[in-house]
């Protein structure tokens, strides 16, 4: 059973930034993708962005520039470094991995941006 545990939420005020970190059970070359989603109350879950195993990155559109995706397969541990962050951006975010045509989920962390 693979297990993904999110870290790094909080309460921080707009223009902050937070740094998110997925930790992942086993060895994270075997995911051929790695991801943030978010999911806002009323919302649906959105992605925030995703990176391939030879470093590609690719992120929403909401994201312009602010966010930055990475992953250490030496610690089996992706990342999410956040900065100037809005209100809007208050949500669930969830790490995901995707390989061998399965997808997992961690439990979420809350991030919430005040004005």
């Amino acid at each position: 059973q693979v297990q993904l545990v999110e870290s790094g939420g909080g309460l921080v005020q707009a223009g902050g930034s937070l740094r998110l970190s997925c930790a992942v059970s086993r060895n994270i070359f075997s995911f051929n993708t790695m991801a943030w989603y978010r999911q806002a109350p009323g919302k649906q879950r959105e992605l925030v962005a995703m990176i391939t195993t030879d470093g590609t990155t690719n992120y929403g559109d909401f994201v312009k520039g602010r966010f930055a995706i990475s992953r250490d397969n030496a610690k089996n541990t992706m990342y999410l470094q956040m900065n100037s962050l809005k209100p809007e951006d208050t949500a669930v975010y969830y790490c995901n991995a995707m390989g061998n045509f399965l997808a997992y989920w961690g439990q979420g962390t809350q991030v919430t941006v005040s004005s």
